[in-house]
């Protein structure tokens, strides 16, 4: 009876040292899932110094506290800050990150700090702006052709065949605006536009009012704006305020200040893109190839046409 007994004491012994190490085992699994906090992915956007790029890092930065992510969201004072863009990319990749999601202001010159990534297995995700780098895990954004042609066909929409028109471009080499335009500028043409001209304005507000002068001392009787951003389409504005000049003018981003200025009838459209939806599946997408989790190579974000008829509507979206 007493080895019975201790044979009772014995297995009951070893069944508690079984069920704690089960717990055990659970505890460490639960804990690792919590670790999500030790993953770093640094963003790296064309600036942070204009309203689109803010709303693309809230996105990225919503993302990591969903997730449970560290997430560190860089960019350069403007888009012309090409060099300084790549030192930042760089210093990323020195730092020691988990993943990289890069905006690039001009693909052609990311291929090498990208094949740095590669070298470190460090996945590299495009948002805003493709690059023709073949070990890119994704691209997610807007298709910046389709969102010209849609900019380009409104604008049409509000002139007469034969009427002439300007484009304002980015920067050179910018892939983003470069599409915008080259989409704009095949609507317009197939609408029975002129194309007057054609000039580079870096995306920048002032820039764009003072191309806008120019071409305006040689056409007098210009007929309607196609700006590759809405900044550069809110500097040609102030330009035709200023000369009293009152022509249609289309940007694209669908940002809030060019949305309150087609609601106040000022601006005729901006092409909207979903710059904070960018920003969240550009760190969403980063954490699953970090997991080895299945990531496809083309995300595509929606895209509308904001007019006087929708503004309101799309203020209190955005807003």
């Amino acid at each position: 009876m007493k080895k019975l007994s201790v044979f009772i004491a014995i297995l009951c012994t070893s069944i508690f040292l079984l069920l704690g190490c089960s717990n055990q085992s659970n505890e460490t699994t639960a804990s690792g899932e919590e670790n999500s906090g030790d993953l770093k992915v640094h963003v790296v956007l064309k600036t942070l110094s204009h309203p689109y790029w803010k709303s693309v890092e809230a996105g990225a930065k919503k993302a990591a506290e969903d997730l449970g992510v560290s997430v560190e969201v860089n960019g350069p004072p403007s888009e012309g800050d090409i060099i300084e863009q790549v030192n930042m990319m760089d210093n990323a990749i020195s730092q020691g990150t988990d993943a990289l999601v890069v905006s690039p202001s001009q693909p052609s010159t990311v291929s090498n700090v990208f094949d740095l990534a590669k070298s470190k297995d460090i996945p590299v995700l495009l948002v805003d702006t493709d690059a023709d780098w073949k070990d890119k895990v994704s691209f997610i954004g807007t298709d910046n052709y389709t969102a010209g042609l849609e900019g380009g066909e409104y604008l049409a929409s509000q002139l007469k065949k034969g009427d002439k028109v300007a484009l304002v471009e980015g920067a050179k080499g910018n892939l983003a605006t470069d599409e915008r335009i080259r989409g704009a500028k095949e609507a317009l043409e197939k609408a029975g536009m002129k194309i007057v001209a054609q000039q580079p304005a870096d995306s920048d507000k002032f820039k764009a009012a003072g191309v806008i002068d120019a071409v305006l001392q040689n056409h007098r009787d210009l007929a309607g704006v196609f700006a590759a951003n809405d900044d550069m389409a809110i500097g040609v504005l102030s330009t035709t305020n200023q000369l009293k000049l009152d022509i249609p003018i289309v940007g694209i981003n669908g940002g809030d200040e060019a949305t309150k200025l087609i609601n106040e009838g000022k601006l005729a459209a901006s092409v909207a893109q979903s710059p904070y939806d960018i920003g969240y599946m550009g760190v969403e997408n980063a954490v699953k190839a970090i997991k080895g989790e299945k990531v496809e190579n083309r995300i595509p974000t929606p895209i509308k046409v904001v007019t006087k008829e929708n503004a309101e509507e799309h203020l209190k979206e955005i807003q």
